[in-house]
């Protein structure tokens, strides 16, 4: 999750999932991995970007619709992790939808 995504041509929507995280690991990493990999598996699924400091955690993940990312929402297993996440992990977070419409990449 430490690259930059190269994402198709325009438009497609990203989801900004910043969070400030609870004290301890309580399962955490191994559940957001398990995320990224059934994410990775759904229809309209395009890619994630992700960092994480000790205070802020920023995770993109992008998609090619809106229905893609509603389907997502609503994946069981993605429900267990987000109440999981106000229950255990997360003092705060916000989530935002975006479509991008346009985008630049630069690579030495």
């Amino acid at each position: 999750m430490s690259v930059i995504m190269k994402t198709p041509e325009p438009p497609y929507y990203a989801v900004i999932f910043s969070s400030q995280r609870t004290d301890g690991e309580n399962g955490y990493g191994a559940m957001a991995n398990k995320m990224v990999e059934l994410a990775s598996k759904q229809s309209g699924f395009l890619g994630v970007e992700s960092a994480r400091d000790d205070q802020l955690g920023i995770t993109v993940s992008y998609w090619d619709s809106i229905d893609a990312i509603h389907a997502w929402k609503e994946h069981s297993a993605h429900i267990i992790a987000q109440e999981k996440g106000k229950s255990e992990w997360y003092q705060s977070f916000s989530l935002r939808v975006c479509k991008v419409e346009r985008q630049s990449f630069f690579e030495m």
